[in-house]
């Protein structure tokens, strides 16, 4: 395997012969800024904005429910044993099916995490999460498109949308659950930022789910792809490939098409559908920054540079980049365009090479000056 696993790094995490390259790339990792609002994210309060309201997002009130919470709120229950931890907790949550209570239930898990000080924890994480029956999963070329779907473009679109906020809440409490035997290597700081991103796609999907119901459809009334987990389960063993093959590149593309959707529900007309997508959209870019902040950690501690290592592991794990990207949000992220832009590369290249010919002939021009300025006659 190409990529050094996690496993390795705990018989010998940072030897005294990876140290100076530890201190190389991290001099390395510095040219990378992170997003300007990582800090803030981190520590803003607990996001009660689960209903979306009549002028956007606003904690349900005791009249206003979340789609179906009459039948969430009894089967959850955090206050047995086995929620001592975050790990439990995120196991319980990957182990539940029914996409609200999920939903639900991951806010209450980082909720009571964040309230108790609980400890990261160690738990086995399960094989793959429970599903509910429906929908149907589907390879990609056996999703009906949307005139076939039954569902009208705006339902069709959200109900996709949906799907993919479903898996990100198992996605990232996988990657909590999968490397809590390694909380001492990589600190508490990781498991906090991926509970906060799980928490972020709950909320995200209560908002679809609720969108959804309001346009009368429900999530499961058309198929879906599995492409999503499969794509996790490749990265099952190794932190660095988890990072680079989910935030960084699934998530990544979420920043390519948000504004794209966004485009297509104004035109369809249902401007309360597109508001909801562009704030989804918007909060994405806290999620592919945090896959980047801990990309270049890893790299670090493991005396790797980040650009090759980003690059080796996509090849190695048959991952594509597809455009057209959406450089703004992404520059915003912070991830660089030489990671996965060939074309952002050549140009770097180029204007190095300009750059050294424009300070070559600058050199010549002063030295000319000077030669002609000692060969004038006196005045």
């Amino acid at each position: 395997m190409l990529s050094t696993s996690l496993r390795s790094l705990t018989s010998k995490p940072f030897s005294s012969s990876s140290s100076s390259s530890s201190s190389s790339s991290s001099s390395s990792s510095l040219r990378y800024p992170q997003w300007s609002g990582l800090q803030k994210w981190r520590e803003g309060p607990l996001n009660e904005n689960r209903f979306w309201g009549p002028t956007g997002p606003q904690p349900p009130s005791s009249i206003i429910q979340e789609p179906n919470e009459i039948e969430v709120e009894s089967p959850i229950d955090l206050g047995s044993s086995s929620s001592s931890s975050l790990a439990e907790m995120g196991a319980l949550v990957l182990s539940t099916a029914d996409p609200l209570i999920k939903s639900k239930l991951s806010h209450l898990a980082y909720s009571k995490w964040r309230q108790e000080n609980l400890p990261v924890g160690v738990v086995q994480p399960p094989a793959r999460p429970a599903r509910p029956s429906k929908p149907q999963l589907v390879s990609p070329k056996e999703i009906p498109d949307p005139k076939n779907s039954g569902l009208p473009l705006n339902a069709f679109m959200l109900h996709n949308l949906a799907h993919v906020e479903l898996n990100a809440i198992d996605l990232a409490w996988d990657t909590v659950v999968r490397f809590s035997p390694y909380a001492e290597l990589l600190g508490e700081g990781f498991f906090a930022d991926f509970a906060h991103v799980a928490d972020d796609e709950s909320r995200h999907f209560a908002w679809c789910s609720q969108r959804l119901a309001e346009l009368g459809f429900s999530y499961g009334d058309m198929p879906a792809h599995n492409m999503l987990w499969r794509e996790c389960e490749k990265s099952s063993d190794e932190v660095t490939a988890r990072l680079a093959v989910i935030p960084l590149v699934q998530e990544a593309r979420g920043l390519d098409a948000g504004p794209r959707l966004v485009k297509k529900l104004i035109g369809f007309g249902d401007h309360r559908t597109s508001n909801i997508v562009a704030r989804i959209a918007d909060e994405e870019v806290a999620h592919v920054a945090v896959g980047v902040n801990w990309f270049l950690s890893v790299c670090q501690k493991m005396g790797r540079a980040p650009c090759s290592t980003f690059k080796d592991i996509l090849k190695e794990y048959n991952v594509e980049l597809k455009g057209p990207f959406n450089y703004s949000a992404r520059d915003e992220a912070g991830i660089p365009r030489e990671w996965y832009d060939p074309s952002s590369t050549n140009k770097q290249d180029k204007n190095k090479q300009l750059s050294e010919v424009y300070e070559r002939l600058a050199c010549i021009i002063s030295m000319e000056k000077e030669n002609s300025s000692l060969n004038k006659p006196g005045g």
